[in-house]
């Protein structure tokens, strides 16, 4: 199941281009959570979510509070959420997760990224019934096995503990994100490597070599859309 989180976090993250990208993406993200209901994370799970993986990015804190002053004032942006579903080279499986204030742009543009990158567009269901909703908080300091314990006497169950690079990744279910967050913290751990809430494939797939090029430039295109908050696929992230 192993994904390399903090390696794929620091990919999207080391671009320049990228990295104000992220930023904003994560301002709408807040808004949006924020306008959901409080914009308090203490009353707002919501928007606890989004701040705690706001954090493992690095976020700018004018960033957050600017999104959090936004949705207490008096201006209203509708947003839709939004899925889309199709395949890459060889078949591969793609989810890209939106928010957006024009859904006729954002709906032109995504099948855009997909059409002119060797992948196309699949119906709703074609591809999601493959993925699982996963939480995915990893912390660093601590051994799998004392991860295990901690969670056991914390009486929180999970799918899956792993050792990847000099985390421990804890796979667990969407519902289980704040829980398992607040074992740690009873443990006195505060700093988290990830927070996720996220989609895991079923399966993973490896690429032919002369296709790999053709799925990451397909991957960046849906990445770099304004729009576009997150892209899931089934690929080999290891390779």
């Amino acid at each position: 199941m192993g994904r390399k989180w903090n390696n794929i976090k620091e990919k999207k993250a080391s671009k320049d281009a990228n990295t104000s990208r992220i930023y904003a993406k994560f301002g709408v993200e807040i808004y949006v959570a924020a306008k959901k209901g409080e914009p308090d994370p203490e009353s707002n799970r919501a928007l606890k979510v989004v701040l705690e993986r706001a954090k493992t990015y690095n976020v700018p804190k004018a960033i957050i509070d600017r999104a959090l002053d936004k949705a207490k004032g008096s201006a209203e942006e509708t947003y839709t959420e939004l899925r889309y579903e199709g395949f890459g080279p060889n078949g591969a499986m793609i989810i890209v997760d939106a928010l957006t204030n024009n859904v006729n742009r954002t709906a032109s543009e995504v099948r855009s990224a997909f059409n002119k990158n060797g992948g196309n567009m699949g119906v709703s269901g074609s591809v999601a019934y493959m993925f699982d909703a996963t939480a995915v908080i990893g912390i660093t300091g601590k051994s799998m096995d004392e991860v295990f314990e901690l969670l056991m006497e914390a009486d929180v169950e999970v799918r899956d503990i792993l050792e990847e690079d000099e985390s421990v990744i804890v796979y667990a279910e969407p519902e289980q994100f704040h829980e398992v967050q607040e074992a740690f913290r009873n443990a006195g751990i505060t700093e988290f490597a990830v927070a996720e809430l996220t989609m895991l494939p079923q399966n993973y797939v490896e690429l032919p070599e002369d296709a790999v090029p053709q799925f990451e430039k397909l991957i960046d295109a849906l990445e770099d859309l304004e729009d576009v908050q997150q892209v899931y696929h089934n690929v080999d992230a290891d390779e």
